[in-house]
């Protein structure tokens, strides 16, 4: 199915992996132009050599620290004509109330609340100067399944799916889209890095961790592939009556009344 994406441009955070850099493949074999952001500039320049290469389309890339104001100022000014912003930058740590200091906390909001707050800001309004245009935030599932083990996740993605309806509504107003994906558990390096710490903890082994996705009613976790297809789609025209919603992608499980 042709997208009809070709031409336009797009800027991606946190683009040097996982769901970002999956979503900078599918774009860029969309025919996009592509602003790829991230901290690691090695990577970035080697994610640009293989897209361009692959798909002949431009690749701009923005070594950026977003958990910086003056960093998402600066992408924001260097950006602010791209026709889709997919917001993505977060590393949200695991922990309780107590696990989770205050200096961490504060850190880690920074990157992916005020970080995806203070990008929209910017690039939404240069949008609505121009009446076109599509946000998408990369959110999680976590804001819709309280869990005291990942405190600060679950409301930094509770206040995100809100300010994604907040801003979802009024946006269709001036011809712009604000949409969101909630991505249940999904294959990234994060989250095998934390998945495979659990089997070493309870089954003694970190190679029997596909046991633990073994429950789950797809029987394993979700792919970073899949979550970029989504993505893509909400970018389109094909989603053209599509703001203010958060689109989960968990493979039924938070809906599942079986646990194996």
């Amino acid at each position: 199915m042709d997208l009809g994406l070709k031409g336009r441009t797009a800027l991606i955070t946190g683009a040097s992996r996982g769901i970002g850099l999956a979503t900078a493949n599918l774009l860029a074999a969309e025919g996009c132009e592509l602003h790829l952001a991230a901290r690691d500039e090695s990577l970035l320049q080697a994610h640009k050599a293989r897209l361009k290469a692959a798909h002949g389309v431009k690749i701009h890339i923005h070594a950026r620290d977003l958990s910086r104001t003056a960093e998402v100022e600066a992408l924001g000014a260097a950006c602010r004509d791209v026709d889709v912003l997919v917001n993505n930058a977060g590393d949200i740590p695991i922990g309780n109330l107590k696990q989770v200091d205050s200096k961490t906390w504060r850190e880690s909001w920074d990157l992916k609340v005020f970080g995806y707050v203070d990008l929209t800001r910017i690039i939404y309004y240069a949008m609505v100067e121009r009446r076109a245009g599509v946000i998408v935030n990369v959110i999680g599932a976590a804001g819709k399944n309280p869990n005291p083990d990942y405190i600060a996740g679950c409301m930094a993605n509770i206040a995100l799916n809100m300010f994604t309806q907040c801003l979802g509504g009024e946006a269709m107003r001036h011809g712009v889209r604000v949409c969101a994906v909630n991505p249940g558990p999904i294959n990234s390096d994060r989250h095998l890095k934390h998945v495979k710490e659990i089997a070493a903890k309870t089954l003694g082994d970190e190679s029997r961790w596909p046991e633990l996705q073994a429950k789950f009613p797809a029987k394993r976790a979700g792919s970073v592939e899949e979550v970029a297809n989504t993505i893509a789609f909400l970018a389109s025209p094909r989603a053209s009556y599509i703001s203010g919603a958060s689109i989960k992608i968990d493979g039924g499980l938070s809906v599942s009344k079986r646990t194996g």
